[in-house]
């Protein structure tokens, strides 16, 4: 299993959700966190609360509907002179459910294009290249298992483009110590999922993390959180491990 102790983890997302579970979750394995939101006000929860459990965290803010801000985020993670060796491209945005599906906007595309594929693709392309001259890193991006639903065409368009992007930086690092799969917590009764979602959010752990401690090479999988609830972290790695191979041995 991979060793994340004292390593540092970037976490877009972090205020709620998934994401503020992924970050308690992370933080009790030892690891430092860059904790993201929209508002530096809104990890003030989630930053004492980590920073209790005896890990090192700061907090960054970007709105990833803006691209300039994504850049900039970047930019000041660079000056806290800490090797990133985890991302988990945690947030992500279901701008509309459109039952008159023949209007979609356009912009229902643009939006969740800039906030779906764009930024997280822009974080991946400036964390990987570090991950790959150090020799060893991980990276998950957290896609959506929704499908045949043209009333999300714009977040389920979104995903999709951001699987293949995730694929096909995997084939570039496959066999190394440097990983880049998926991950898809589930419907869950998030603030994106809605009161009505099947699955507590608790249930997406740790399946929502298990590729941040997966040792055995694989890159480009779908690693959907579901297929791990309910299982102990080292149960959940060997699982992941036995049964999720990478699309590129095929």
């Amino acid at each position: 299993m991979y060793q994340v102790k004292g390593r540092w983890a970037l976490i877009t997302g972090a205020a709620r959700g998934i994401g503020y579970l992924s970050a308690k979750f992370m933080a009790q394995q030892g690891v430092n966190l860059i904790l993201h939101s929209r508002s530096l006000s809104h990890t003030d929860k989630v930053l004492s609360e980590v920073l209790a459990m005896g890990v090192q965290a700061r907090a960054v803010e970007a709105d990833l509907n803006d691209l300039s801000q994504v850049e900039r985020m970047l930019c000041q993670i660079d000056t806290f002179g800490v090797d990133v060796d985890i991302v988990l491209n945690n947030a992500g945005l279901q701008v509309a459910y459109r039952t008159e599906y023949f209007t979609t906007p356009k912009e229902d595309y643009e939006i969740s294009f800039r906030v779906n594929t764009i930024s997280p693709a822009l974080i991946c392309y400036h964390f990987l290249p570090k991950m790959i001259a150090r020799g060893t890193g991980r990276i998950l991006n957290t896609t959506s298992g929704i499908s045949l639903d043209v009333c999300q065409a714009g977040y389920s368009a979104s995903k999709a483009a951001l699987d293949k992007i995730t694929i096909d930086l995997g084939s570039r690092v496959e066999g190394t110590d440097v990983m880049i799969n998926l991950t898809d917590p589930g419907w869950c009764r998030t603030d994106l999922g809605g009161p009505h979602a099947p699955n507590a959010p608790e249930s997406a752990i740790p399946g929502i993390v298990v590729g941040a401690f997966v040792d055995d090479k694989k890159s480009g999988r779908y690693l959907g959180a579901q297929h791990f609830a309910g299982m102990s972290l080292e149960d959940a790695v060997a699982k992941a491990e036995r049964e999720f191979d990478s699309p590129y041995r095929k």
